[in-house]
């Protein structure tokens, strides 16, 4: 299963220096049951991108929490056994695709990291100082908070961590 870790880039920093995403267990994203439901797919991409962006969302939340992070959403792609990742029950929109990884994973197992381009950072920025008021039900909150969704994250390559936390 391919699962989606959301991390910031001090945490990618970390993972690489570790060499592994832990400690367990991990938070990540994945085609779940209830996400192939929500969005209404049979397209394997589709449902692939809907939880990396799930897992993008939840980068902006840690970005939100650390005011030293550095304002891109990181997310690490990466396979791990079926049964290694337990999935959230339910149609809660906070859970949709959300998994529970049981083991911290060797960071040389990821398929690819996917970070945000220096173009977003100043929607990332707002967004990450909005995310609380839209939380609470604020129209213009929430709108600056999808303009840092409306960012492509880029991929990368392992080989290209330590020019990403450099």
């Amino acid at each position: 299963m391919r699962v989606y870790v959301p991390l910031t880039l001090s945490g990618l920093a970390e993972a690489h220096k570790a060499g592994e995403l832990g400690p367990a267990p991990l938070l990540a994203y994945a085609v779940t049951p209830s996400l192939r439901e929500w969005y209404v797919s049979d397209d394997i991409e589709e449902l692939e991108y809907a939880a990396l962006s799930r897992a993008a969302a939840a980068s902006l939340r840690l970005i939100a929490t650390d005011p030293d992070a550095a304002r891109r959403r990181v997310v690490v792609a990466v396979d791990v056994p079926d049964k290694a990742a337990a999935a959230e029950a339910g149609m809660d929109a906070t859970t949709l695709g959300e998994v529970r990884v049981d083991a911290a994973v060797r960071l040389k197992l990821a398929a690819a990291v996917h970070v945000d381009s220096d173009d977003a950072v100043e929607d990332v920025t707002a967004a990450a100082a909005a995310l609380g008021a839209a939380d609470q039900g604020d129209d213009d909150a929430q709108f600056t908070v999808d303009g840092a969704e409306d960012h492509e994250l880029l991929w990368f390559g392992l080989q290209e961590i330590p020019n990403l936390i450099g």
